[in-house]
């Protein structure tokens, strides 16, 4: 059964960082996409950032410069390191797998099968 888990969400101030992590379990993932997407009060859900098999990223230009996306195969794991929050942030964050590209990955969520729960990341100004 495919299971993911994000955690490290939380409350911080405007300028503050936080990592979240999502834990993969029930499928081999270091081959696809995954991807995290965030979904604010009242807003629809779209792309944060996403990272391919072949290592390669893609980000959402509002947080260019600010979130970055790594992946750790061994432990079947996915992050994303943010940093300069700023209140627009606040939203739930959920990862997600591409089950059907490994490389060249998109931050559309109507591509991504398989998804998470979500971790809240507040940001207060």
């Amino acid at each position: 059964q495919v299971q993911l888990v994000e955690s490290g969400g939380g409350s911080v101030q405007a300028g503050g960082s936080l990592r979240l992590s999502c834990a993969a379990s029930g499928y081999t993932y270091s081959y696809y996409c995954m991807g995290w997407f965030r979904q604010g009060p009242g807003k629809e859900r779209e792309g944060v950032a996403a990272y391919g098999g072949d290592g390669s990223t893609n980000y959402a230009d509002s947080v260019k410069g600010r979130f970055t996306v790594s992946r750790d195969n061994a432990k079947n794991s996915l992050f994303l390191q943010m940093s300069s929050l700023k209140p627009e942030d606040t939203a739930m964050y959920y990862c997600a797998i591409d089950t059907w590209r490994s490389r060249d990955c998109t931050t559309a969520r109507e591509d991504y099968i398989y998804w998470g729960q979500g971790t809240q990341v507040t940001v207060s100004s």
